[in-house]
């Protein structure tokens, strides 16, 4: 397909057709790839959130664990 680089603000671009768009199964980040007579738009590497859900599990079983009377007893006997 051919196509036109138009003015874009102070940049340039081009229009990319709603049906290759969909076709392509691009989402909302892509990572552009610049080699000598090329652009290559390729799909955004996926961040892990790992240390989001790590941090979640903990936050959420300090909160259960937290109101101990055991522990309460324990920690007076050491003040």
């Amino acid at each position: 397909m051919l196509t036109t680089i138009i003015d874009i603000g102070n940049s340039r671009g081009i229009r990319i057709p709603k049906p290759i768009l969909s076709e392509s199964g691009l989402g909302e980040q892509v990572e552009l790839q610049v080699k000598k007579g090329e652009i290559r738009i390729i799909s955004a590497p996926v961040k892990s959130n790992y240390v989001v859900n790590t941090l979640l599990l903990s936050e959420k079983i300090l909160a259960a664990d937290w109101d101990r009377p055991e522990e309460d007893k324990a920690w007076a006997s050491l003040q």
